[in-house]
């Protein structure tokens, strides 16, 4: 005698089909969101690098400035500060160079060598061995700017830290001697 096997189910191709459906929408999610956060790490990166860059093109700017000996030594460091504010500005290319990603104003505020221009720090140092002088010859110039990022992926804000608007604080700073 020979049995015969009776399956309720009969192979049916359509239900194969179903499954692999179901299993394509489970995993395309996850993928969605790693997708998603490399580009937001990458614009934060190239914001990063943008602003470093930045920073860097103003403290070069500092370092090269040509001192005015018809004008103060209060006025000297007013004009080669905006020398760096400007070329830091031309060197920031597509970051939005306005609030809030980014302050800047016409006037420096002075806490004895640090000049503050809204996300724009200056400080000059003096280093051992080296003598204040009007020309600051031989002095080190440090430039420190803050871009502040919008984090547009959804989840990703949730594991960076964040300033008080919601944005990624990053930071770019620069030490150079004058010449």
């Amino acid at each position: 005698m020979r049995l015969v096997r009776t399956d309720r189910h009969p192979a049916d191709p359509t239900r194969d089909q179903g499954q692999s459906l179901v299993e394509f929408a489970l995993v395309l999610l996850p993928l969605f969101f790693i997708l998603l956060g490399i580009i937001q790490f990458g614009l934060i990166f190239n914001s990063y690098v943008t602003i470093t860059n930045a920073a860097r093109e103003g403290a070069r700017s500092g370092s090269v400035y040509i001192y005015d000996a018809t004008m103060s030594k209060a006025q000297n460091d007013l004009a080669r500060n905006n020398a760096m504010k400007s070329s830091l500005l031309a060197s920031m290319n597509m970051l939005s160079k306005t609030a809030p990603q980014f302050t800047n104003g016409s006037t420096w505020t002075q806490s004895g060598l640090t000049y503050t221009n809204g996300d724009i720090v200056v400080t000059y140092a003096i280093p051992t061995g080296v003598t204040d002088t009007d020309s600051r010859v031989g002095q080190r110039i440090t430039v420190r700017m803050t871009y502040h990022q919008d984090l547009v992926v959804p989840l990703i804000p949730q594991f960076l830290p964040k300033d008080a608007g919601g944005r990624l604080g990053l930071q770019g700073e620069v030490t150079m001697v004058v010449n």
